[in-house]
């Protein structure tokens, strides 16, 4: 690498050496001359100083190339990224090309090979997805001999380090079976390449047909040997896969064999399989099902030794499989000679079930004694039946076996003659006796099993409800932020620890909810929670990114991408796996009420936006209804004036004139009611209160209305007494003005408007009303709103739909009332009522 750097460093390419181990080899050293070296970032780590690749140094540097070695290298603990390939994988996406090596026994999928090989567990491991995702692949190769001659020369490791490896891992044999695994592995790579190519290409050929491989994962110490052969089938046929592990409904979760499970799933997941996980009652039957369904060609099961019991019924679940697979191949593997074991010992009693089981029995022979001496009963033996039927619902199994054996020693000694001794003197006794047992052993076993299902399924039904209960509770949210604290609360509760929700605001992450509160955070749960929201994957406490916060941060990932990140800290060490389904619901589920809330949102903009243009669109046309009206005549009462002057009659030109001052005034008011309407909308009239008498101004609007509508007969009916209101008295004129002006406009002209103006104990009311067709119940309302007319075809002028908008704005600046009333009288007519409060008079 270093060779091809200095090469490209000579062509003029932005090569970087991010770091490289020279081991102290001075070749190595040399090979390092004139190349840009990045400083390595310090760490203290148990009372030593580290010194390792600085991967934010790298990203702002943003080089075209960087070289890095030893690729399964792990960071420090306060590193953000536990491994190195992490830290390279996030310079690829950053858009910067890395340079890397690593040696064939760090692949994980052929760790296992390579233990049994060389005898020496491999620890630091790369997925083999990072050489899938290699744009290139090169084999560094050299023969056994030549290797080992250069480990004596010092230049591979220093003389000490060298005669270690020497003697240990790097033996004659060991470096051939190595090669082989190279050589294999850069083959498949290189023959994928090819395949990629004459499909490019269009050229025939004999393609490799489509395989799908599924592997079942167990319970057990072979799940993850199962799943590294399977990677290394998957990588060999160039298949996908998928790992299932499916649970049997007969059996109660076991922390120890689910957290092997647990970690065989993410060792699949890291090797690029699918993971799936079910429930069944038929093992077999559901994995041929899951082939069937998933157009699976291959299943491959490891198998362990089963008990004899199970092998002389041939109920092994390899066998139950065989049979059903048609057309399915199955590859069964099984454990390496000289593996180690680990024994898995579920509990299946506690210490209360074997205290219950003696008690029980002691009851039962209790009760039989007392029975036997007042009824003579033909069996006794259904007494303790009933014990190990009690034993069984209440602690389960292993409770009912121990007092089916007890039931059975102590109905022998109590009830079977010879009694008080454990002989049977009877043949058929002897017969009755083993019977009991075997009915007692049974039907206690199928109780208690009754009893564990029982239990299971009611905590998948708590589960359900809990994710029943967390819908309901979002979807009757409305709100962004109530659906935030809903999640928080909810999330606390599942991990029974902390839960924290920051979403973007500003360009940054802010802490939005928390439960219990909380509004700070350390600077590593800071870099967690933005890698979460940036990245779209989880980050934090037990991943692979920053695994030294307290926190373990998910996205909040809509189709917008991710708005936010939940972090969650668990109240125990562990999260187990259905805690981890249910916060993945949850989170789910939160991003989905998140988008809801905002598609609720815009939905409404949408609709304001949809109503605005509407009120913008009645508005240009009322305006151009109503300016081009009066402008229309008067431009021809000008044009008839200009083009005819004094040719005509005196009367005529007079009569124009009268049009051009009437449409004047007519567009002069139109355009005031507009101006009226803005400053009163946008606050810009500030009324001047003052004790006013609402008498004298309605007397005064009177005679402006009746010199405005000569033609129009206006009724008065005013207070003998003052009304003194606080208000503004131009204001009121205008308001009155507008209603006496609105009822000339909707009734013919022979009909009267009435105004009034009546005192009440602490207000005063005027009224305008008239006698035209009326105002529909459902209008009463809608006739205040801007530019809202009345529907046409009723013979109703068209009007602009400002002046009672305008008289509602005007009552509500001086705190006042306005309604509409309608019909009044005799099924028609219309009447408007305007209140103030009154003033007391000293």
């Amino acid at each position: 690498m270093l060779s091809g750097a200095q090469r490209l460093k000579g062509e003029g390419k932005d090569v970087v050496i991010g770091l490289v181990e020279t081991h102290g080899r001075p070749e190595t050293a040399a090979l390092l001359s004139g190349l840009e070296v990045m400083p390595r970032k310090s760490s203290s780590h148990r009372g030593h100083v580290l010194h390792d690749f600085d991967l934010d140094a790298a990203l702002i540097r943003k080089p075209a190339l960087i070289v890095i070695d030893e690729l399964a290298h792990s960071n420090p603990p306060d590193a953000r990224h536990p491994k190195r390939y992490q830290d390279v994988q996030e310079l690829i996406d950053a858009g910067i090309d890395v340079w890397t090596a690593l040696n064939i026994q760090h692949i994980e999928s052929l760790s296992d090979v390579v233990s049994t090989i060389t005898g020496i567990k491999v620890r630091e491991l790369v997925p083999d997805t990072v050489l899938e995702f290699a744009d290139d692949v090169v084999l560094v190769d050299i023969t056994p001999d030549e290797l080992i001659q250069r480990l004596k020369q010092g230049k591979v490791y220093l003389p000490d380090n060298a005669r270690r490896a020497a003697d240990n891992f790097l033996q004659a044999g060991n470096i051939t079976a190595l090669r082989e695994l190279a050589l294999r592995r850069t083959a498949q790579r290189v023959d994928d390449q090819m395949v990629d190519y004459l499909r490019q290409r269009a050229i025939e050929g004999p393609w490799p047909s489509a395989e799908r491989i599924m592997v079942c994962v167990g319970g057990d110490d072979m799940a993850e040997q199962v799943v590294r052969a399977s990677a290394r089938m998957a990588t060999g046929l160039n298949a996908s896969w998928l790992a299932v592990h499916i649970t049997s409904v007969n059996l109660v979760s076991d922390p120890a064999r689910l957290k092997l499970v647990d970690d065989a799933l993410a060792l699949a997941e890291r090797l690029g399989a699918e993971i799936s996980r079910h429930t069944s009652s038929d093992l077999a039957t559901e994995v041929i099902r899951l082939a069937r369904r998933e157009n699976i060609t291959q299943v491959i099961i490891g198998r362990t030794e089963p008990g004899l019991l199970k092998r002389l019924a041939g109920r092994s679940l390899p066998d139950a499989i065989l049979r059903q697979a048609h057309g399915i191949a199955v590859h069964v593997l099984t454990r390496e000679a000289g593996a180690a074991r680990t024994i898995l010992r579920r509990p299946r009693f506690d210490r209360a079930g074997l205290v219950l089981a003696p008690v029980a029995v002691a009851a039962a022979t209790l009760a039989g004694w007392s029975i036997s001496h007042l009824v003579e009963l033909p069996n006794l033996s259904m007494v303790f039946l009933a014990a190990v039927l009690f034993c069984a619902v209440t602690y389960g199994t292993w409770s009912a076996v121990t007092a089916s054996v007890l039931s059975f020693l102590s109905y022998n000694y109590f009830f079977i003659e010879p009694r008080f001794t454990l002989t049977v003197a009877k043949p058929h006794e002897l017969l009755a006796l083993c019977i009991f047992l075997l009915v007692a052993v049974l039907t206690g076993s199928l109780a208690g099993r009754v009893r564990e299902q029982s239990l299971a399924a009611l905590a998948r039904v708590r589960q359900v409800q809990s994710l029943l209960d967390l819908s309901r509770k979002l979807s009757a949210t409305v709100q962004p932020d109530d659906v935030l604290w809903v999640v928080a609360t909810q999330a606390a509760a599942i991990v029974q620890g902390q839960s924290i929700i920051l979403m973007r605001q500003a360009d940054d992450l802010q802490i939005v909810a928390s439960m219990p509160p909380e509004d700070t955070l350390g600077a590593a749960d800071w870099g967690a929670a933005r890698w979460a929201a940036d990245h779209s994957e989880a980050a934090g406490w037990r991943t692979g990114t920053l695994p030294n916060a307290t926190f373990q941060f998910h996205p909040l990932k809509t189709p917008r991408g991710a708005i936010g990140a939940v972090g969650l800290r668990p109240g125990a060490a562990e999260l187990p796996e259905d805690m981890r389904r249910m916060v993945d619901a949850l989170i789910d589920q939160a991003s989905i009420a998140l988008e809801r809330t905002r598609l609720a949102g815009e939905a409404s903009e949408a609709r304001a936006s949809a109503e605005g243009e509407k009120l913008r669109s009645a508005l240009l046309s009322s305006v151009s209804h109503d300016l081009r009206t009066p402008l229309s005549s008067i431009i021809g009462s000008v044009t008839a004036l200009r083009k005819l002057g004094r040719k005509m009659p005196a009367a005529d030109r007079d009569d124009l004139l009268v049009n051009i001052e009437e449409e004047a005034t007519r567009l002069s008011r139109f355009v005031t009611n507009l101006l009226d309407m803005t400053r009163l909308e946008s606050s810009g009239v500030n009324a001047r209160l003052e004790n006013c008498d609402l008498v004298e101004i309605a007397a005064a609007t009177l005679r402006r209305a009746r010199e405005y509508l000569p033609h129009r007969k206006i009724t008065a009916k005013l207070s003998s007494e003052a009304a003194p209101v606080l208000g503004d008295a131009a204001l009121i004129e205008q308001l009155i003005f507008n209603l006496i002006e609105n009822a000339d406009k909707y009734s013919d002209r022979g009909l009267p408007v009435g105004v009034s103006v009546e005192c009440k104990a602490d207000h005063a009311l005027i009224a305008v009303e008239d006698e035209g067709p009326g105002i529909p119940q459902a209008d009463l309302e809608k006739v205040f709103e801007k530019f809202y007319r009345i529907r046409e075809g009723d013979g109703r002028p068209a009007g602009t739909g400002l002046g009672l908008a305008i008289c509602r704005a005007i009552a509500l600046v001086m705190d006042g009332t306005i309604h509409a009333e309608s019909p009044v009288i005799a099924g028609h007519g219309t009447r408007f009522v305007f209140q103030l409060p009154m003033v007391n008079q000293p």
